[in-house]
């Protein structure tokens, strides 16, 4: 039984038609993999509030929270992690050029146009809530075992 939910929150930055990706550095198997620049909600923050803090803390943008359109829900459970809610924004407006503030977890920033991701080596948590922007799908499910 899962004792909790976590809830993460995600950014589309996209400028030109073109979806901004981080590479991820880290000892698991998502290393090497692109991501959307996302973290987890921190207590007594709202969800808008935290896309706009993990968006400048990982990347340097300054975002008003009504800047962000929440277009997704996700509920996400993998085997040996914690279940979790994603919530993905579509950043409408910022400040700022996108920059890696947080190299020891990202290897480089990279602008991708929409119609060409690099869909087999993008993490499948951060690809669905990118097909859900194109779809207009708001809600998703991964990992659950359905019933009947």
């Amino acid at each position: 039984m899962t004792d909790r939910h976590l809830v993460d929150v995600h950014v589309l930055v996209i400028r030109d038609g073109e979806l901004l990706l981080s590479k991820r550095r880290s000892n698991d198997e998502f290393d090497g993999r692109w991501h959307l620049p996302a973290g987890k909600l921190e207590v007594g923050e709202s969800a808008a509030v935290a896309a706009a803090r993990e968006a400048h803390e990982e990347i340097g943008i300054v975002i008003d929270p009504a800047g962000l359109r929440l277009f997704h829900v996700a509920h996400v459970i993998g085997s040996g992690r914690e279940a979790r809610l994603g919530l993905f924004f579509e950043v409408l407006r910022w400040t700022g050029e996108p920059v890696n503030r947080e190299p020891d977890k990202c290897y480089e920033l990279r602008w991708f146009p929409l119609d060409a991701l690099p869909e087999d080596s993008i993490i499948r948590y951060s690809l669905a809530g990118i097909r859900a922007f194109s779809s207009e799908s708001t809600y998703s499910e991964r990992g659950w075992n359905r019933r009947p």
